[in-house]
């Protein structure tokens, strides 16, 4: 089972692994700790992660980065304008109003929805863990920012089915943050509590989270977030600060061309990166537009002041969060920065001015997401075990159900079902009467978000048939899941029945008949209260509801009957009926979608495969052509003719003209059959070579079995004693006869020239080797007279038979043949 946590950041990836020793990052194929999420599309294949990085200035407008900031939000989003203006690729709406993703593959022009494009970051991420755990990856964690929408969350799940993955959890950063950095520590507090302010300034987002650590637990206190404040924004300032510095100095117009463009970004995020460090940096681009070489020159003091509005910023989200908590800065002990854009001198100066303490960095700030998620992984895997630690997050929005009445007109009524803060997962039973099949819809509540759509989704509970009565008793079951999605679980209709029950049975007290049905839900917050939803009840009825609440009902009870003779008892019965709901979710893939686009990944993937593998091929006959003819002139060039090689020379000079023109592009079997014709003339030669080389040890080797049984033959040791003078001389024989074929094979083989087809084989000296002499006789006279199996000497592979006199069959063992010694008996 895998272990593995995902940092999906908008720049870059970190893939988090748990092994035995702890938590690593793993390297992808680079060897480097981060990957870019960015998916390049070429004429014959997707280059995705480090190989897109590399083709994206090069193929700027079919290279698609920051594919998270287009993750199931609305192409009107005016954010989403903002960064769809700087984007080289090009951005539509779609039918549905969501962004999609132009690009040309395959030699024409195509669409990419972003759950298709994060599904194919998510694939690469998935083969870097699973080469270096040489293990399938399904079981994963997923960090996610604090401020994704339900929409978001679906569409990251998608992205996951799509690539082939399971997550277990889609974790909040801050979270992932505070779980890493309070794992490890054993000096928390068993009483008191420590509270930390995490302070993550990624590439794209700024969040800040406030917990609060007891040993053995954390506690999310609060969040807060700001969507459009990270590291690229101070690029983006650079950018149009050189931009039009470069216009006024060398009358050049970067925005008139994409590739500039790129340039000049990946320049200004390395001056950014100096700045951080220096107090002034240059710049300098070589031949960035119409052949022209850029020189430019700043200090640290103008880059704060140009980036002011940007810094202005910074305290909305620290105040947020110190508010929702309750607490004031002296209450925050420790204030921890991470993320890519922390390291701007800046934004430290505002944090320390704000809480009054110096930032620390306890932590790597770029990978401390990925080890907390790898780290929540682990806790949620049976494959680990790990210290027991208690995390509670918190939602960071207040939902809420509304519905119309039954009447159909009055006004929509409105619950709050999980307030901001609730903890995750989560589940409540809301409670209506209804005469007939009635929608509710799950909405956002106070997000104080102008961004966030309020409307998450529409569920149709119904039909059903309500009985006796006018209007039927519905529960209806809703979930905060794990990754933050809400949705109506379940719908149950409860009936009330008369039963009647002997005389007996009244004196036991009646039993209250209907529960919560949110209990069985371990390990999930369940609510404490039921939400009871009705219109125009009368008290009567809301003492009935009491009964959800596990309050006795005095309707419930045992109510005795009059007649004429005698008293009999009845009781009432609570009949559970499950009632169909209907989803909606407003721009989730639907099921036939979601796996239309699992088969596109799949036919993408395989295209991906099939272009690796001709690159493989074609590779393979380059290096052939290289490497022959290198040998020819040096190590081969006494094993062929001077004819031949001069032939096979022009072959290979062929061939490489070939490669380089008719077959720059062509399939994997012509590469295949390309480099077979050429095996079909250097194969020999190989073989002329390889059995010049082996010849000499395999020689060496027959000798020394020939000389092994000759002595042991002619060795008056008593230990041969028991073997009779006719096998001795049949073993002197054979050595005879193997000497004398040797021999002859080596005068045969010394006459021919390197470069003819040999006489004398390795194979034959081998096999000559195993069968001289086909009988071995035994080495030594076994304790009273009995013979037993020998062992075989040295050199002779296949174990020998024992001599005449009864011995058993040999053990197949070896001896060492310069100091043999016998097995004793038994």
């Amino acid at each position: 089972m895998s272990v593995v946590g995902f940092d999906l950041g908008n720049e870059s990836c970190i893939v988090a692994v748990a092994r035995q020793r702890g938590i690593d990052v793993v390297l992808n194929e680079e060897s480097k700790r981060e990957t870019p999420a960015i998916v390049c599309f070429g004429d014959k294949q997707r280059f995705i992660g480090t190989a897109g990085a590399a083709s994206s200035t090069m193929n700027p407008k079919n290279s698609v980065s920051q594919i998270k900031r287009l993750l199931g939000r609305k192409y009107s989003d005016p954010e989403l304008q903002r960064d769809i203006a700087a984007f080289p690729f090009r951005v539509s709406e779609g039918p549905d109003g969501f962004p999609l993703v132009h690009a040309r593959y395959l030699g024409e022009e195509r669409v990419f929805t972003p759950t298709q494009l994060m599904a194919m970051v998510l694939s690469n991420l998935k083969g870097i863990a699973e080469s270096n755990l040489n293990t399938a990856v399904v079981d994963c964690c997923i960090g996610i920012p604090v401020y994704f929408t339900d929409l978001q969350r679906r569409a990251v799940l998608d992205a996951a089915t799509i690539a082939g993955l399971c997550p277990l959890r889609l974790f909040h950063e801050t979270t992932a943050t505070a779980l890493a950095y309070g794992i490890y520590k054993t000096d928390l507090p068993e009483n008191d509590q420590l509270n930390v302010a995490f302070v993550d300034v990624g590439h794209a987002s700024m969040q800040v989270c406030i917990a609060g650590y007891k040993k053995g637990q954390l506690k999310i206190l609060s969040h807060a977030y700001d969507r459009s404040l990270g590291g690229r924004d101070f690029d983006e300032v650079l950018f149009k600060h050189f931009a039009a510095k470069f216009k006024d100095e060398y009358k050049i117009d970067v925005y008139q061309n994409a590739r500039a463009c790129i340039r000049l970004r990946v320049a200004c995020e390395k001056l950014k990166k100096v700045l951080s460090a220096n107090p002034e940096s240059p710049m300098h681009i070589e031949c960035l537009m119409d052949e022209k070489d850029v020189r430019g020159f700043i200090k640290r003091e103008e880059f704060e002041k140009i980036s002011a509005s940007i810094l202005e910023r910074v305290k909305g989200p620290l105040e947020k969060a110190l508010a929702e908590a309750g607490l004031t800065t002296e209450n925050v002990h420790f204030v921890e920065v991470v993320g890519s854009g922390s390291r701007v001198p800046a934004i430290i100066k505002i944090l320390t001015d704000f809480f009054g303490k110096e930032p620390r960095r306890t932590m790597n700030a770029s990978e401390c997401v990925a080890r907390g998620c790898a780290l929540e992984c682990a806790i949620l895997s049976p494959t680990f075990k790990v210290r027991e630690f208690q995390v509670n997050d918190g939602f960071p929005f207040s939902i809420a159900m509304s519905w119309k009445p039954d009447s159909q007109n009055g006004d929509n009524q409105q619950t709050v079902v999980f307030p901001k803060g609730n903890p995750l997962p989560s589940v409540k039973a809301l409670t209506f009467y209804r005469s007939n099949t009635f929608q509710v819809d799950v909405t956002y509540v106070d997000t104080g978000d102008l961004q966030i759509s309020p409307k998450i989704s529409t569920y149709t509970v119904g039909p059903f048939n309500p009985g006796k009565g006018d209007k039927a008793k519905l529960k209806v079951k809703v979930r905060l899941n794990i990754h933050g999605v809400v949705t109506v679980e379940s719908a149950t209709m409860l009936e009330e029945e008369e039963v009647e029950v002997p005389v007996a049975a009244t004196t036991e007290p009646p039993k209250d008949s209907a529960k919560m049905e949110t209990d069985d839900a371990p390990n999930e917050a369940a609510s404490g209260t039921d939400v009871n939803m009705q219109e125009a009840k009368a008290p009567a009825d809301a003492a009935a509801d009491g009964a959800e609440n596990g309050a006795p009902n005095s309707e419930e009870k045992s109510v005795p009957m009059e007649t004429d003779a005698k008293v009999e008892p009845s009781k009432k019965k609570v009949k559970k009926t499950n009632v169909p709901v209907a989803e909606l979710v407003y721009g989730a893939l639907g099921t036939t979608e979601l796996q239309k686009a699992v088969e596109k990944e799949y036919e993408m993937a395989l295209q991906d495969r099939v272009m690796e593998e001709t690159k493989d091929k074609k590779n393979a006959v380059e290096s052939y052509v290289y490497d022959m003819r290198n040998k020819l002139y040096d190590k081969y060039n006494d094993f062929v003719t001077a004819e031949d090689k001069e032939a096979f020379i022009a072959k290979l000079q062929e061939v490489e003209d070939w490669l380089y023109e008719d077959g720059e592009d062509e399939t994997k079997g012509v590469y295949v059959a390309k480099l077979e014709e050429l095996k079909k003339v250097g194969g020999p030669i190989e073989a002329r070579y390889k059995e010049w080389m082996d010849r000499g040890p395999s020689i060496d080797q027959l000798a020394y079995c020939i000389n092994s049984f000759r002595d042991a033959a002619l060795s008056k040791d008593p230990k041969f004693d028991h073997i009779e003078m006719e096998e001795k001389q049949k073993v002197i024989n054979q050595c005879s006869e193997a000497e004398v074929w040797l021999r002859e094979k080596i005068q045969q083989q010394d006459a021919l020239p390197k470069h003819a087809n040999p006489v004398l084989l390795s194979s034959d000296l081998k096999k000559k080797a195993e069968t001289t002499p086909p009988q071995t006789p035994p080495t030594e006279t076994p304790a009273g007279g009995a013979q037993t199996p020998e062992q075989q000497p040295q050199g002779a592979e296949a174990a020998g038979e024992a001599s005449e006199g009864g011995a058993s069959e040999s053990t197949g063992e070896q001896m060492e043949t310069d100091k043999p010694e016998g097995t004793e008996a038994a």
